[in-house]
């Protein structure tokens, strides 16, 4: 990516812009990247809304300071912009560890561009790599969830037909054979019934009608998660509940997300009762937050979806295999022994349906299944 693509004009033009109240501006703080624009003095002219978060400062406070006051010295952000300056040409470092003098270190992508007639103006943009890699990962998720709803209509159609013909012709059979090759007959009916109940549960991957969205109460639904967790497969698991009671309803359909945490409410209890025979004690948490400045970009709008209502599903399991971290939403992937490898696939087409997020991370040896839900508002979504 080239961080010139950002922007054409200067950074005292986009100033100027903004001052203006012209439009140009608001197109750069519409992106995730952090824009800054400085000259040859290292003086910061512009930093969109995502530089604001970055350097923890307001547009006002950044565009009166320089770099030096927010990085030190041995930062690559300074000779990259004078690279950018001297070759006239963008220059990028895709990998590295930026430190910042009032906090922390993070992991991003530099690049930096010259503009202007005199060279003197750079515009600099950075990305945080852990942006980069959710971005990837939730392309990686929808694209999941529609290669099953593709799958899904297809072996629906193909599969069920040959099957009746299958179990119609063994029932013929069955009244003219034998005693003894009856049995087989039977298990020929047996395997045909097994094998469209695997139908079925493909069959709910395929189109549906559109998800009619409206307010819910999450902690009702995880409630009920609960409460059905605990009197079947899970009677034998602590589970612990960290909820933010200041909630507000999110945007979304009741009964397809008791389905969505019913699977990961499972799914985490299984992996706890794989681990409790090293620790001793299988528990799970379930958490709730509001978690601000979570945002994607919306396939039914021009803007962004604010995504603000994060749900966690935590286990203490053995985790997850590296070679299966990057395909756990795919259909018929899974670490059980007798496992469909449904059930995830599931999670990430109905969370795209309620327009959401489901992210899976691992944090303090423990293994985390994360939804992010829109809050539910009377005019719809909220577009930024």
């Amino acid at each position: 990516m080239k961080a010139v693509a950002a922007t054409d004009f200067s950074a005292h033009h986009a100033e100027a812009l903004s001052e203006r109240g012209m439009p140009g501006w608001r197109y750069l703080n519409a992106l995730s990247d952090s824009i800054l624009a400085v000259d040859r003095h290292q003086n910061i002219h512009f930093a969109n809304l995502a530089a604001e978060q970055l350097l923890r400062s307001s547009r006002q406070m950044i565009c009166q300071r320089k770099l030096s006051h927010y990085f030190p010295e041995d930062s690559p952000i300074f000779w990259l912009a004078q690279q950018a300056r001297e070759s006239g040409n963008t220059v990028a470092e895709n990998d590295a560890a930026l430190d910042f003098l009032h906090y922390g270190m993070a992991q991003v992508a530099i690049h930096a561009s010259p503009v202007g007639d005199d060279g003197g103006d750079v515009v600099v943009c950075i990305r945080e790599q852990a942006i980069a890699r959710q971005i990837d990962r939730q392309l990686n998720h929808r694209s999941a969830a529609r290669s099953v709803t593709a799958m899904a209509s297809m072996m629906a159609h193909e599969i069920r037909n040959p099957l009746a013909g299958i179990k119609g012709a063994a029932q013929l059979l069955e009244r003219s054979v034998d005693a003894e090759d009856r049995s087989l007959t039977q298990l020929i009916c047996a395997e045909v019934d097994r094998l469209n109940g695997l139908v079925d549960r493909i069959e709910v991957f395929s189109d549906r009608p559109a998800v009619r969205h409206g307010p819910v109460n999450i902690h009702e639904v995880l409630g009920r998660v609960r409460a059905s967790a605990e009197h079947g497969f899970a009677r034998s698991t602590r589970i612990v509940e960290k909820y933010d009671p200041s909630l507000p309803a999110v945007s979304g359909d009741r009964d397809q997300l008791i389905q969505v945490f019913m699977n990961l409410v499972k799914n985490a209890v299984e992996a706890g009762q794989a681990g409790a025979a090293q620790t001793g004690q299988n528990e799970i948490c379930i958490r709730t937050a509001y978690r601000s400045g979570v945002r994607i970009a919306s396939p039914s709008s021009d803007g962004f979806v604010r995504l603000p209502i994060v749900i966690s599903v935590e286990d203490n399991g053995p985790g997850v295999p590296d070679d299966l971290r990057d395909h756990l939403f795919d259909p018929f992937v899974t670490t059980k022994a007798n496992g469909s490898g449904l059930g995830l696939a599931l999670v990430a087409k109905i969370v795209e349906e309620q327009g959401g997020v489901v992210e899976f991370g691992e944090e303090g040896g423990r293994t985390s299944f994360k939804v992010l839900l829109a809050a539910h508002q009377e005019n719809g979504p909220r577009n930024d």
